[in-house]
């Protein structure tokens, strides 16, 4: 995943990209052609969002809470969600089934790798593609 250059980035002499700070980083995941079952698989979402915090090096402020989807009552939304609050923020995931696509929100208010995070993210359900986005969130938080 290439980075972007956005307002509140800087390029320094070595030619890396600098962020200037932000409140927060969020790095939004669309994952499609995920392996199959993956979407409604209840304790394989739940290990996700029980482990990705460590491997990400975030701290959780609570267990991970997941829900299964009324698929008779929502059909076309037949499928997970669940979420784990961070000291930082929040990690969060929504898979629905019929399409075997899942996505991942991934916000901290502390800085962090995106290309870690979405391949740390995509080794869990193994998306045949990916789209994503990385924000900056508050970036006048900071400013005067």
């Amino acid at each position: 995943m290439a980075a972007l250059k956005t307002p509140d980035t800087k390029e320094a002499e070595s030619g890396f990209k600098i962020r200037e700070k932000a409140f927060g980083y969020e790095l939004l995941l669309d994952f499609y052609d995920c392996k199959p079952g993956a979407c409604d698989d209840l304790d394989l979402c739940y290990r996700f969002l029980d482990t990705i915090v460590e491997e990400l090096k975030m701290e959780k402020q609570a267990p991970p809470s997941i829900f299964r989807s009324d698929e008779k009552k929502f059909p076309d939304k037949a499928g997970l969600s669940g979420w784990v609050p961070l000291i930082e923020s929040s990690v969060v995931i929504h898979t629905l089934s019929q399409k075997n696509f899942i996505s991942i929100d991934v916000y901290c208010c502390k800085d962090f790798d995106e290309q870690k995070a979405q391949e740390s993210c995509a080794k869990y359900f193994n998306p045949g593609r990916v789209e994503s986005q990385f924000l900056h969130r508050g970036i006048s938080y900071y400013k005067n």
